[in-house]
């Protein structure tokens, strides 16, 4: 439930249930190299139009979200992260970094120290003036003790922050990152007001783009254009809402009967028929998104990773692709760095579909057969539930019975994920390989989906990141990505394209839209126009 923030801000309506860029020369090459990362789809150039309404169907969203932005705990609220509030960086479609509420930063010689100046003038949708102090209580809402903060890894690598004036902020690491402002630009870390040097998150105040006018956990979010938005290059139309249509068939229903506008995570198995329809476009943009089946590596047998490695062997990747994406992506190799990532290992050979090599490494384990169970939901992503049955199959010649343990759309991500042994995930990839590991594979990460543990890669982890010798950071990553190959405890079948459907005569976009993460980067609402 959205809550008032104690700084005259009205209480947000919810449902009845509820640049300059300045890097330092120790940093520059890094920040700079992370650029064009990501595939693009080019389109007919076009000239944004203001004014109207624009209308987004997308798949993932529950009743338990909450408005804080920290623990992250959908795709929804990670959109309307990126809408209604701001962030100090930012990447643009083109993966290179840029600042948003910093107009500038720098790092020292060695990347342990950051300094920002933020854009003055700014103001949170409530009047009150964006200040240093915002920023400090902010990062500081991810470092207590008790946050649920998905990025509380990251922000256990500041030593100290704070301000210098109104308008600086100097973020002091506990060892150097020539990554960091990346990760300070993702919709968890968005800026909120602070009251009494304490940050205000779940208030459904910011400094963004739109101005957040009614939730409804579960259902939708309705939002209009700020006025005082300090960029007037973007957010064009007067007023969008998000409905979150968990079914996929119901999401290309209600984008051909003009419910909405634009849908996400387009059923593959449908898409020829909106091909079809003179009046829809499908966009097929490539980048890191990729679909994990992660088992809990401190539960039996999972445990084993003799059993890790027979479950690697019993699935056809091949056939992963064609039959569940229908060739849009490619397939994976039980590590999340994608072929677009600047240090993606190009020598590490690809894993085949081997019942024989499965069934020796169950005997390694002391098995000749094993039964598991593995959860999924079709919400999580279009052919989850086709993806395990067909994993099914495949593991039978290799004596492993899968059974399929079909459980409920509204509330994976908190009941299911992280808790069942073994289930379907996904993940939209980072822009750098310190964010993804450091996020999903990290010992002490919050989201260490597979609760892994491997003393060399959290090494080679905390070295990698302050290296700022190319060759020896390239070694590095490219061994952290074996180490995740051969002994982590996640299935990596496949990279997904991100494929949206939208009314061609409703809604314009861009010339590149990002693919960094879904919906445009997250930025739709903002970069997308009304026609």
């Amino acid at each position: 439930m959205a809550k008032k923030d104690g700084t005259s801000q009205g209480a947000i309506a919810t449902g009845p249930d509820r640049r300059e860029f300045v890097a330092g020369t120790a940093a520059a090459a890094s920040l700079a190299a992370a650029g064009a990362l990501f595939g693009v789809q080019p389109a007919k150039a076009a000239t944004p139009k203001k004014g109207g309404h624009v209308r987004i169907g997308t798949a993932e969203g529950s009743t338990t979200d909450i408005l804080d932005p920290a623990p992250d705990s959908s795709a929804f609220i990670t959109m309307l992260s990126s809408t209604y509030l701001s962030q100090l960086t930012e990447v643009d479609a083109n993966g290179n970094l840029q600042p948003q509420l910093a107009e500038s930063f720098e790092a020292n010689a060695d990347a342990t120290q950051w300094t920002f100046k933020l854009r003055k003038g700014v103001e949170f949708h409530n009047g009150k003036p964006l200040v240093a102090d915002d920023v400090v209580a902010t990062i500081n809402h991810h470092r207590n003790e008790a946050s649920k903060s998905s990025m509380k890894a990251f922000a256990a690598q500041v030593a100290d922050i704070k301000a210098d004036g109104d308008h600086t902020v100097v973020l002091t690491l506990n060892q150097g990152n020539a990554d960091y402002p990346f990760i300070l630009s993702t919709g968890a870390f968005s800026i909120v007001p602070s009251k009494d040097g304490t940050a205000v998150p779940d208030g459904g105040v910011g400094t963004g783009a739109y101005i957040l006018e009614n939730i409804e956990p579960g259902v939708r979010a309705q939002l209009k254009r700020n006025p005082n938005y300090f960029n007037d290059k973007v957010a064009h139309a007067d007023t969008a809402e998000i409905l979150i249509i968990a079914d996929a068939a119901a999401r290309n229903n209600a984008l051909v009967s003009d419910v909405v506008d634009l849908i996400d995570k387009v059923d593959l198995k449908t898409v020829h028929l909106l091909e079809k329809n003179a009046d829809v476009d499908v966009l097929d943009v490539t980048g890191t998104l990729h679909y994990t089946l992660p088992m809990n590596t401190t539960r039996a047998p999972f445990s084993d990773n003799n059993v890790r490695l027979a479950l690697k062997h019993a699935v056809n990747r091949e056939e992963f692709l064609q039959k569940i994406l229908l060739g849009h992506g490619a397939v994976g190799n039980d590590h999340p760095i994608s072929p677009v990532n600047r240090y993606f290992n190009s020598e590490l050979a690809p894993r085949s579909y081997d019942p024989d090599k499965a069934k020796f490494y169950l005997k390694k384990a002391g098995l000749n057969s094993l039964s598991v169970e593995l959860s999924a939901s079709e919400a999580i992503w279009t052919g989850a539930l086709d993806a395990v049955v067909l994993y099914r199959e495949h593991a039978a010649k290799a004596g492993i019975d899968i059974k399929v343990n079909r459980v409920p759309n509204d509330g994976y991500w908190s009941n299911v994920w992280m808790n069942h042994s073994w289930c379907a995930s996904y993940w939209s990839g980072r822009p750098t390989e310190d964010w993804m590991f450091s996020q999903g594979y990290a010992a002490e990460s919050s989201w260490n989906e597979t609760f892994w543990k491997n003393d060399r890669f959290n090494t080679l982890l905390k070295a990698a990141r302050s290296e700022l010798d190319e060759n020896k950071r390239r070694g590095m990553y490219w061994e952290m990505q074996a180490l995740v190959r051969d002994d982590g405890g996640s299935v990596v079948p496949l990279f997904a394209n991100h494929v949206m459907a939208f009314n061609k005569n409703k809604i314009g976009h861009p010339d590149k839209v990002a693919g960094n993460w879904n919906l445009d980067g997250y930025k739709l609402v903002e970069r997308w126009w009304a026609l």
